[in-house]
């Protein structure tokens, strides 16, 4: 089969762009629709919904109480709308407790840091201080040892500093190029100097951080820049008797300049945690019964865990919002679909699609009786890019339902079909995988990516309401036309481009098996 993309572009049946909401002109004649879009747009409950998941219960890392909590609030709106829900376990997972912590830079001046603790490590009987030290540069083997004999009770740096903590496009926009030339030749230079230093501490990262631990550091720290002002990306602990602790990029870099020029860095770490043990984990899932074809299946799809440096506002809260406001429109304008409704709030995504993958393997008849998946995973922003998977004969179908979607919304929106599936890191995978129709609702990546993405300053203030009540709109719309096509979608592959690496046509996508335990 010869590889081609056809992109379908939503053309403008009416400008709708100044019409007032309450005065909407609809491409279809279709009282549904209309009340999609009145249940939607003009009485959305997506602002009240977002305040309570991400202020309140806040962030919700795999095997923490918030995700635990964050399951039965989900549990409490959908029972308070009539809707149909239930919680499924699939597993186990590492439970943590996250609690406050204090850095302060104590010597050779007073200063508070700003720091996060990383995921799963413990905390400390503080507050407790220790100088911070670097490991040497020019280490080897025998050397390594007897420089791990001096580090008990002190923070080791392990990142390289970054030369400089301004964003990038600002930089590129109003410096020289020489000057951006000579910070990437530093910054490259750093990295490779600081790769050296640690390189006979251990294998791995993981090895290395356990042999500073044992060595009898007071606490590892870190530092992973994301590009953005402000912005580090926070993931996980290779801890498991101090804490690992990650500073911001600015506070970072000072403490690295302290050290190396002699001066005596002093920090106090106060860090409050609690392991607990291995806990059962769960996907929350709601449905609206079929009444002509109820083994037949519409899924809407988002990962409701987060990390936690930040409270999960778009990754992916603002993805479970979407599809939980969209169960709210369709309980109230479509409340008996001809095909089953199914909504899934997948658990432990961040720890390598669990909680989708889990429920595809524990739901055959769902992937054998597969209408279609949409999922939402990457941020705030109007959907604007709905890619086909390698599903070549799935094209027409959507761009049929796309077209009872007024303007204002669909007119934003590019199909791309049959689609390279250049995307394979979301729960949409453990659909396609199985060669069940399944798409991702796509919005902008490059900002979410640099500022949001597994950051700290994944919080709600980020969310824009206009978009994220349109797209809750846009998915029970979706869901609507998808349950009334008179056809299923066809599952037919296509042959996927080429992949520049090999010089052949990339494979379809493979199905991992669920991970249910974290040991």
């Amino acid at each position: 089969m010869r590889v081609r993309t056809l992109v379908l572009a939503l053309a403008a049946l009416i400008p709708l762009a100044s019409v007032p909401a309450h005065a909407q002109t609809f491409p279809t004649d279709d009282a549904v629709v209309e009340r999609i879009w009145e249940e939607g747009i003009e009485r959305s409950m997506t602002p009240m919904l977002a305040q309570a998941l991400m202020d309140s219960i806040g962030p919700r890392l795999a095997g923490s109480p918030e995700l635990a909590a964050a399951q039965d609030w989900l549990l409490a709106m959908y029972e308070s709308w009539g809707v149909p829900a239930r919680s499924e376990e699939y597993g186990t997972w590492r439970g943590w407790r996250q609690g406050t912590l204090h850095v302060d830079l104590v010597a050779p001046r007073p200063q508070t840091l700003e720091a996060e603790l990383l995921a799963y490590s413990p905390g400390n009987d503080g507050p407790v201080e220790g100088d911070v030290v670097v490991p040497p540069a020019g280490l080897t083997e025998e050397s390594a040892a007897r420089w791990l004999e001096t580090v008990v009770g002190k923070y080791v740096l392990t990142s390289p500093p970054e030369p400089m903590c301004r964003a990038p496009q600002e930089l590129e926009k109003y410096a020289r190029s020489e000057t951006v030339a000579r910070l990437d030749s530093l910054r490259q230079a750093l990295r490779g100097d600081m790769s050296g230093r640690m390189r006979e501490l251990g294998r791995s990262w993981r090895d290395r951080e356990r042999a500073l631990e044992d060595a009898g550091a007071a606490g590892i720290v870190t530092s992973r820049w994301s590009g953005g002002w402000g912005v580090n990306k926070v993931f996980d602990a290779g801890t498991r008797q101090v804490p690992a602790i990650d500073i911001s990029c600015e506070d970072y870099g000072m403490l690295f300049r302290m050290a190396e020029a002699g001066q005596g860095p002093r920090i106090r770490v106060h860090a409050v945690a609690e392991d607990l043990g291995e806990v059962p984990q769960f996907n929350v899932i709601a449905e609206l019964r079929g009444t002509e074809l109820p083994e037949e299946y519409i899924v809407l799809s988002a990962h409701l865990d987060s990390w936690h440096a930040g409270t999960g506002a778009t990754d992916n809260g603002t993805g479970t919002i979407m599809m939980l406001e969209a169960m709210r429109i369709l309980k109230a304008a479509y409340p008996s679909p001809r095909r089953t409704i199914v909504v899934g709030h997948w658990g432990a995504e961040e720890m390598g699609l669990i909680g989708s993958r889990s429920f595809v393997e524990d739901h055959p008849e769902i992937i054998e009786g597969l209408q279609v998946a949409f999922n939402q995973d990457n941020g705030t922003w109007r959907i604007e890019r709905i890619e086909g998977q390698g599903f070549i004969g799935a094209g027409p179908h959507i761009a049929r339902w796309m077209s009872i979607v007024p303007r204002e919304i669909s007119g934003h929106v590019t199909l791309e079909f049959p689609g390279a599936q250049n995307n394979r890191g979301s729960d949409h995978a453990s659909f396609v995988c199985m060669g069940a129709p399944a798409f991702r609702l796509q919005s902008n990546y490059d900002e979410y990516r640099q500022y949001t993405w597994h950051t700290n300053r994944d919080t709600y203030d980020k969310i824009v309401f206009d978009d994220l009540k349109e797209n809750a709109t846009l998915a029970a719309m979706l869901a609507y036309a998808a349950s009334e096509d008179p056809e299923r979608v066809p599952g037919d592959q296509a042959m996927l481009p080429v992949d520049p690496r090999t010089g052949e046509p990339r494979s379809w996508m493979r199905c991992g098996t669920a991970r249910r335990s974290p040991y």
